[in-house]
């Protein structure tokens, strides 16, 4: 096994899914969406400003197939100039030859490029209204379900990376609201779990019925249906990777509904999620199934540059598939985390160095 990757859930299983896919072919999958959550004042950092958060999502996708950005013109940073998680993604996916589509679940704004689109529209704000409507939420199953079958007939493996600000909010509504006891993650260094807790039993109080589909309309995100649809096709054909931290806990706990092959599914984020002490993705993961969970354990506080320095030091920390696409790069290749945080470093100085 490769020595910067942990199994933190059933070792038995990780082990044997890790000796399946070495130097097997990958396909990476961005699903993108919105959700008008993500204005609430203090909720996240996914973005330099509250009007370009709506950017972020298809920012990201042009971002891991161009290397810059179409529809706006400014790579994702947060406020305080740490770069999209993207960057870490496209470098590990380039390391590979690891190929990537997106997909269009919702996004506010639609990316300049080809992608697969669902029609979706985007979440509104939970904080004061339901997210959207139980029709959604059946067609984002439906749709997904179709991409699943697609993309899953192709690939050893097929890797579920997300862009959506705001999205551990929305998750850990959708968590609370199924039953589970999760403590989500954050983009920020001091995660505002009051906040998201405050607005997440505000949202479940305005939402009637408690069936999984009415409490995913009411206080979730496009997002969560469509990877759960895209899982439950794919993961009957492929194994199948939830390239994340909280959100895809949020997808796995829904698609307990739509269902899924839990022989064939795993979820993989970085180390700096796993260790965030103001959340509990592990345990959350262990009440929900019994599926692997992999901690990637990346070099980034070695860096001579701050903003990925910063990702060790608990901001950030995870998106864009990051962990996923690494974990996919070290089983294809045998590439450690020393060599992708060198090549990230080049990347970045490439784009937001030489580039200024």
């Amino acid at each position: 096994m490769q020595k910067n990757i942990d199994i933190l859930v059933d070792t038995k299983k990780g082990q044997a899914l890790i000796d399946c896919l070495e130097k097997k072919q990958f396909l990476f999958s961005l699903v993108i969406s919105y959700t008008d959550t993500c204005t609430v004042p203090g909720i996240t950092m996914a973005g330099k400003s509250a009007e370009l958060l709506q950017y972020t999502p298809p920012a990201d996708a042009e971002f891991l197939n161009f290397g810059y950005c179409k529809c706006v013109n400014a790579v994702p940073v947060s406020p305080d100039g740490k770069p999209t998680p993207g960057l870490l993604t496209k470098t590990a996916l380039e390391s590979a030859s690891i190929p990537n589509v997106v997909i269009n679940a919702g996004s506010k704004i639609a990316p300049m490029l080809p992608y697969f689109e669902t029609g979706l529209p985007y979440g509104k704000n939970i904080a004061i209204e339901a997210a959207m409507s139980l029709d959604t939420v059946s067609r984002a199953v439906e749709y997904g379900r179709m991409i699943g079958r697609c993309l899953g007939s192709t690939t050893d493996c097929l890797l579920i990376g997300e862009s959506i600000p705001g999205g551990t909010t929305t998750a850990q509504a959708v968590l609370s609201g199924l039953g589970f006891e999760a403590k989500v993650s954050s983009s920020m260094e001091h995660n505002p779990l009051h906040l998201k807790n405050r607005i997440a039993l505000e949202a479940l109080g305005r939402t009637s019925r408690k069936d999984p589909f009415s409490i995913v309309a009411g206080v979730g995100d496009p997002l969560i249906p469509a990877i759960a649809g895209i899982l439950s096709t794919a993961s009957l054909q492929t194994k199948v990777i939830l390239a994340g931290g909280t959100q895809m806990a949020a997808v796995l706990a829904f698609a307990k509904s739509a269902g899924y092959n839990r022989d064939n599914t795993a979820i993989a984020t970085t180390s700096y999620v796993i260790d965030d002490k103001s959340a509990n993705l592990v345990d959350t993961v262990r009440q929900i199934d019994q599926i692997p969970v992999f901690g990637v354990r990346l070099a980034l506080g070695d860096s001579r540059i701050d903003g990925l320095r910063a990702y060790a030091n608990g901001s950030v920390k995870e998106g864009v598939g990051a962990g996923g696409a690494s974990l996919a790069a070290m089983l294809k290749v045998g590439i450690g985390s020393s060599h992708l945080l060198h090549l990230a470093e080049n990347q970045y100085e490439e784009i937001f160095v030489n580039a200024a």
